[in-house]
């Protein structure tokens, strides 16, 4: 996917080649897409099927202490954040990992099973398909809650044990704090700028552009 005149990943290794800290970069591409790196410094890997897969796949490279895992998603990422993760982790001798994130400043409400369907009722859900109504269970309190983002950084072998320690939570993880902590890990939060945006969406490339071009 390409922004703002580059591909989307480009934007990624260009911020973690000038972070002081980084001595070597791993990309775990979808297969067959290992040639669009070729002719570049990085290493790369085919991905897996799943999320953990692929970091697996490319910690199997990996020979530091430390290990940052970051989404090419995320294409506002600076040296800074990366650095800021990395010592949020060495200042702590306990932890495993620390992460990016951000607090979440909107109300979340979370939802029950969708009520049975009743004529003229139906809501049209997030994927443009039609959903029952799902009614509110609960309000979390917000001042708890952080929206996980990348980097996140852990030590290599921390992160290597918790990927080896339940399959069934590997499967389903969503990033890779959700492992380390199903295994028992210790992971912090380093506070990250709300720009540092995952782009899902055209409206989020859109405004990936318009952050870049303010740099």
């Amino acid at each position: 996917m390409p922004l703002a005149g580059r591909p989307l990943v480009e934007w990624s290794i260009a911020a973690f080649r000038a972070a002081p800290s980084v001595r070597s970069i791993v990309v775990a591409c979808p297969p067959g897409h290992v040639h669009d790196l070729a002719d570049t410094d990085v290493a790369v890997v085919d991905g897996g099927a799943t999320r953990a897969r692929s970091v697996a796949n490319a910690l199997q490279v990996v020979g530091t202490e430390l290990v940052a895992i970051h989404d090419a998603a995320r294409p506002l990422v600076t040296p800074g954040l990366i650095e800021g993760v990395i010592a949020t982790l060495l200042d702590d001798p306990e932890a495993v990992g620390a992460i990016a994130a951000t607090p979440f400043t909107d109300t979340i409400k979370q939802v029950g099973e969708n009520d049975p369907p009743q004529p003229g009722r139906n809501v049209l859900s997030t994927n443009g398909g039609v959903n029952a109504l799902r009614p509110i269970e609960t309000t979390l309190d917000r001042s708890r809650l952080w929206a996980a983002q990348t980097p996140q950084v852990f030590h290599a072998e921390g992160l290597r044990e918790a990927l080896a320690a339940d399959p069934s939570v590997v499967a389903e993880a969503t990033d890779e704090a959700m492992i380390v902590e199903a295994a028992g890990g210790r992971v912090l939060i380093h506070p990250a700028p709300a720009e540092n945006l995952k782009v899902t969406t055209r409206l989020d490339l859109k405004l990936a552009e318009l952050l870049l071009a303010e740099r």
